[in-house]
């Protein structure tokens, strides 16, 4: 059926960078990655939420090692699309990585200080050994010297959202990843709550 009915994209997306079924297949090929490196072994996987929440949950899904799961909550955008400058760990891990091989998963690297942050932190903690795990990487906005030893995809420098990506907590649901129209990169005149 060659004219066979799309989706329509949603109309505050200039463009779709990334389809549902291209992330679950690129989803698909890092868990390989991911299971190459730790063999059958355990590891603990953190996750930084809310962006890592679906990426996290569909890697989850195609790895069969035995994994442990925690979060970090960081807050570094707010309401805005560009970096609020230094991020803040909101809400820190409840498990003890001491000893203990750990995945640290972010949606995106963007400036670095995020995942250097969070990465400074686990390391604190005495972890057996520290990978870390993007989907996106926009090498673009690079501030500090830090690369991810497992990507999904790297991206221009557009503001992106869907697949877990938000603009002020917003568009997480879509199943795609694109890039948000200019007009609709501001809060002003939308209605809180």
């Amino acid at each position: 059926m060659p004219n066979a009915m799309r989706p329509a994209m949603h109309p505050d997306l200039a463009e779709v960078l990334f389809s549902g079924e291209q992330i679950q297949r690129r989803v698909r090929s890092l868990a390989g990655e991911i299971k190459a490196a730790y063999g059958d072994g355990e590891f603990t996987i953190v996750s930084l939420i809310n962006g890592a929440v679906m990426f996290t949950a569909d890697l989850m899904r195609e790895i069969d090692n035995p994994v442990r799961l925690d979060c970090i909550r960081v807050s570094s955008y707010g309401h805005q699309t560009k970096s609020i400058g230094t991020p803040q760990i909101v809400h820190s891990l409840t498990l003890d990585i001491r000893q203990r091989h750990v995945l640290l998963i972010d949606d995106i690297l963007d400036t670095g200080k995020t995942l250097q942050l969070v990465s400074r932190l686990i390391q604190d903690l005495s972890p057996a050994s520290l990978r870390t795990c993007v989907l996106l990487d926009k090498k673009g906005r690079r501030e500090v010297p830090i690369e991810a030893n497992f990507v999904g995809f790297e991206i221009p420098d557009k503001f992106v959202i869907g697949y877990g990506l938000d603009f002020a907590e917003r568009y997480r649901n879509l199943p795609c990843i694109g890039v948000l129209r200019p007009d609709r990169q501001t809060t002003a005149g939308w209605v809180s709550g």
